[in-house]
C-alpha cells in the first residue's frame, strides 16, 4: 500500500499567502519578492507531503485562482505581466466569480468568445515550467470547458477538441500529470461522455502517464471512465459512496491502479483508522493495484490542528486539520502493511450533546414552517408601516472592517482594553455610521456589523454546540480566507445575539435599520458539521435559534430583518436526484426561521449562484425581499426571475464590491434597466451585490453617493413617465 495526496492548502500557517500577495498589490514588495516568497510557500508544502506521503502533485500553487491560470494556459486571455494577471481577478476587466461546484470556495469564472469559430486556442502562457519533483497538476479540459461561459450549448464538443493541442503542447515536457476532472461526478449525457473518451484518446497520444481524479461525489458512468487511457483513477469514497457500489458489481481494471479517497477533505472529523484499512482490503478485492488518498483536495482545510491551543481537550482529539490528514494515510498504510496493530487516533464520544435541544426537534409541527400570513397582505402591511420611496436604497449589511478596529479588537482580545471599553468604542463607530448613512440619503440603514469578524463564526460564538478557531483560516477565493467554525454538538441560544448593537443603531434614527442575521443553510455550508447527526436536525436547530433572536427584535421595534443565505444554491447536491430532499429542509429552514410576526419584512440575501434551475425553491422561501448579486454578471441573473410568477421585492447588486473601481452613475443605471425590462419598477431595490467590509472607505463613500443619486435620478424619471 502506498499513499498520494492532493490539493494542500497554499495559505500558510500564518496566512503567509495571503501577506504576500496583498502586499504586492499595496506595493509594499516588489514583483520578484512576490515571486520569491509565494515560491518558498510552495516548497513548505512540498516538504510537508514528502513527510508524509509517497505521492503528490507539484505546481499545484497559484497567484489567485487555478482556472485563471488554465486559461491563460490555453490561449483564451492573453499573459502580458503581472499586472494584467491580477487586471482579470480584481480590476475593471475582472472575471464574474463564482463557486467551486458544492463548496465555499470561488473561481473565476473563464468567458470564451461567443464566436469561437474564429478562434484559434493556444498556448501562450505556460505555468508548468519548472522542473521540481511531484506529478504535475492540472484542471482537466472537460472540467475547466464545463465550468466556463460565453458559448453555446451546442458548441461543446467542437471547443473541448480544440482544447487538446493547447493541452497536449503543455503536458508533453512531463512523464506524469495529475488532471483534477470533478466535472465528471455531474449528472452527464451519453453525448458528453463521448466527448470526453475522444478528449482523452487524443490527450494520451503524447504518451504521458495520466493519474486521473475525481471527486465531490460518484461518477455515474465509471464502466466509460475505466475504458480512457489513463494510468490511475482517483475516486471519493466519503461522498462518492456509490463508487464503492459500482465497483462490487463491475469491478476494476488490472491495468489501472485505483487511487482511493477514504480520507475526508472537506470535513474535520477524525478518520476512524480501523475502519479505512478494513474499506481498502474489500477494495482490493475488486483493484489489484490500489493506493490511499484523500477524497478531495485538502484546501477546504485549515492547515493543522498544532496551531489550536484553547480548544475543548475532548474536541481537539476530534478533529483533523489537512497536515493531520497526511498523517492518517500514513497511520493507514502503515496498518494496512502491518507496521502497526493498532492505534488509538479516533475515539467515539457524547461530547457535546443536549437532550433539551433534541426534544425541541422531535416537538416541531409541519405549522411550524408556513408563515401564517401570504405575502400579498404583508406587503400592504410593511407598505403601511415603512413607507418607503420608489426605489428604496440599502446596502448588505457590512461596513468597512478599518485597521483600527482590526486592532481594537484585537487589544480587547488580548486583554489590553476592557469589555466596557471595546463595547464603547463598537458604539461610536455605530454611531459614525448612521449619520454617515443619513448624510448619503440611504432609504434602510444597516448598524456597519463592526462587531463581527466573520458573518458565521460571529454566531458561532455566541451559540452552544459550536466553536470556533484562531488560526483555522480557509481560502474562499483569490487571497480571502475565513475560519469556519465547527459544529460539534446540538446547538442552542444561551441568550440574544445581536439585539444590542441593532437596537442601539436604531435609537439614533428615524430610518428603519435592518436586524442583520446569517441564515441556517449558509451557517451550516461554512461551517463544519458533525456527521452523527441528520443536517436536516442541525439546520432546524440553527433555524430555532434564529426564530428566537429575531422575536426578540420585533419586542424592541426592529421592522425589517435580513436573512442571508448566500451558500443556499451551493450546498445542493451535485446530483439532481438528491435535491428534493435538500432543498426540502433547506426551505422549511428559512421558513422556520422567519416564521415571526408578519409586520416584520423579512429580506435575504444570495450571491453567485446559478439560480436558473432553483428558482422555484427559492420563491417557496416566502421571504418579502431578495438581493442578488448582478454587476459582473450584468443582470443576465434577472431572466431566471422571468420563469416564474416572481411576485417579490427584489434588490440587484448594481455596485461590484470585489473591485475596487467606483461604479459611475451610469454603470449602475445600464444593470438597472436591462432588469426594469422585466421587473416591475415597484418592486425594485438598489443596492450593492454584497457586504462591503473588505472596501476601503475611499471607495464606499462615493460609491453609495452614486447609488443613491442613481435611485433619486430614476424616481424622478419615472415619476415624470407616470404624469405624462
Amino acid at each position: 500500500m502506498e499513499t498520494y495526496a492532493y490539493g494542500f492548502p497554499r495559505l500558510g500557517k500564518q496566512r503567509e499567502f495571503k501577506k504576500t500577495v496583498e502586499n504586492f498589490w499595496d506595493k509594499k514588495i516588489s514583483e520578484q519578492e512576490l515571486f520569491s516568497r509565494i515560491k518558498e510557500i510552495e516548497l513548505q508544502i512540498i516538504d510537508t507531503y514528502k513527510k508524509y506521503v509517497d505521492y503528490y502533485p507539484s505546481f499545484e500553487m497559484t497567484l489567485y485562482d487555478n482556472m485563471l491560470d488554465t486559461a491563460l494556459m490555453l490561449g483564451i486571455y492573453e499573459f502580458k505581466d503581472i499586472y494584467n494577471y491580477f487586471s482579470l481577478c480584481r480590476g475593471k476587466n475582472a472575471l464574474e466569480m463564482t463557486k467551486w461546484f458544492n463548496t465555499n470556495y470561488h473561481y473565476l469564472v473563464p468567458e470564451i468568445d461567443k464566436n469561437f469559430t474564429s478562434t484559434k486556442f493556444q498556448s501562450k502562457w505556460n505555468k508548468l515550467e519548472s522542473t521540481q519533483d511531484g506529478i504535475a497538476y492540472i484542471i482537466g479540459g472537460f472540467t475547466f470547458l464545463k465550468l466556463s461561459k460565453g458559448y453555446k450549448k451546442e458548441d461543446f464538443k467542437e471547443l473541448l477538441i480544440k482544447l487538446v493541442e493547447p493541452y497536449k503542447k503543455n503536458l508533453s515536457q512531463f512523464k506524469k500529470i495529475h488532471i483534477d476532472e470533478p466535472a465528471f461526478v455531474l449528472d452527464l449525457s451519453d453525448e458528453e461522455i463521448k466527448i470526453i473518451k475522444q478528449f482523452y484518446n487524443q490527450i494520451a497520444e503524447t504518451g504521458i502517464d495520466i493519474y486521473l481524479f475525481t471527486y465531490y461525489d460518484s461518477v455515474d458512468f465509471l464502466e466509460h471512465l475505466y475504458e480512457l487511457p489513463v494510468k490511475a483513477i482517483g475516486l471519493d469514497f466519503i461522498y462518492g459512496k456509490e463508487n464503492f457500489d459500482k465497483i462490487k458489481k463491475i469491478g476494476f481494471p488490472d491495468d489501472k491502479t485505483l487511487i482511493a479517497g477514504i480520507v475526508d477533505g472537506r470535513n474535520v472529523w477524525r478518520s476512524n483508522i480501523n475502519q479505512k484499512v478494513e474499506v481498502l482490503k474489500e477494495l482490493s478485492k475488486y483493484a489489484k493495484k490500489i493506493m490511499a488518498s484523500n477524497a478531495s483536495p485538502l484546501y477546504h482545510l485549515p492547515v493543522t490542528i498544532k496551531s489550536e491551543t484553547e480548544l475543548p481537550k475532548e474536541l481537539i482529539n476530534m478533529l483533523s486539520f489537512a497536515e493531520e490528514r497526511l498523517f492518517e494515510l500514513q497511520l493507514i498504510k502503515k496498518m494496512y502493511n502491518g507496521e502497526i496493530a493498532e492505534t488509538d487516533w479516533y475515539k467515539e464520544t457524547e461530547f457535546g450533546k443536549d437532550k433539551k435541544v433534541q426534544e425541541r426537534i422531535q416537538n416541531l409541527k409541519e405549522e411550524n414552517f408556513i408563515r401564517k400570513v401570504p405575502y400579498s397582505e404583508r406587503k400592504k402591511i410593511h407598505s403601511e408601516k415603512l413607507n418607503l420611496p420608489l426605489f428604496p436604497t440599502t446596502t448588505i449589511g457590512s461596513y468597512p472592517q478599518t485597521p483600527e478596529i482590526r486592532n481594537r479588537r484585537k487589544q480587547f482580545k488580548a486583554g489590553e482594553i476592557t469589555k466596557e471599553e471595546y463595547r464603547q468604542f463598537i458604539k461610536s463607530e455605530i454611531k459614525k455610521l448612521i449619520e454617515l448613512q443619513e448624510d448619503i440619503g440611504l432609504d434602510v440603514l444597516t448598524h456597519g456589523e463592526f462587531e463581527r469578524t466573520d458573518m458565521v463564526e460571529f454566531f458561532a460564538q455566541r451559540l452552544n454546540g459550536i466553536a470556533t478557531t484562531k488560526q483555522g483560516w480557509v481560502l474562499s477565493y483569490g487571497t480571502r480566507g475565513y475560519r469556519p467554525p465547527i459544529i460539534y454538538g446540538d446547538i442552542s441560544r444561551p441568550g440574544p445575539m445581536t439585539t444590542e448593537e441593532i437596537l442601539y443603531a436604531q435609537s439614533l434614527t428615524d430610518r428603519p435599520v435592518k436586524g442583520m442575521l446569517t441564515g441556517p443553510v449558509t451557517i451550516i455550508a461554512w461551517s463544519y458539521v458533525r456527521t452523527d447527526v441528520n443536517l436536516k436536525d442541525v439546520a432546524y436547530q440553527i433555524a430555532l435559534c434564529l426564530q428566537d433572536e429575531i422575536k426578540d427584535y420585533h419586542k424592541a421595534g426592529i421592522k425589517i430583518v435580513q436573512i442571508d443565505e448566500p451558500a443556499f444554491r451551493e450546498k445542493a447536491p451535485l446530483k439532481k436526484r438528491a435535491w428534493h430532499e435538500y432543498f426540502d429542509w433547506a426551505v422549511k429552514a428559512f421558513r422556520l426561521a422567519s416564521n415571526v410576526n408578519p409586520e416584520i419584512q423579512i429580506h435575504t440575501h444570495m450571491c453567485y449562484s446559478e439560480f436558473g434551475e432553483i428558482i422555484e425553491y427559492i420563491v417557496n422561501l416566502d421571504f418579502d425581499v431578495i438581493s442578488i448579486e448582478a454587476s459582473r454578471s450584468k443582470a443576465d441573473i434577472v431572466e431566471d426571475f422571468k420563469k416564474v410568477n416572481f411576485d417579490r421585492q427584489i434588490g440587484l447588486g448594481v455596485w461590484d464590491i470585489h473591485s475596487p473601481l467606483v461604479p459611475s452613475i451610469e454603470e449602475m443605471e445600464k444593470v438597472v434597466k436591462k432588469a426594469l425590462a422585466i421587473l416591475p419598477e415597484e418592486n425594485f431595490w438598489i443596492n450593492p451585490d454584497c457586504g462591503l467590509k473588505t472596501r476601503k472607505w475611499d471607495e464606499v463613500i462615493p460609491s453609495l453617493k452614486n447609488l443613491v443619486r442613481l435611485a433619486q435620478k430614476l424616481r424622478e424619471e419615472f415619476k415624470m413617465g407616470r404624469q405624462l
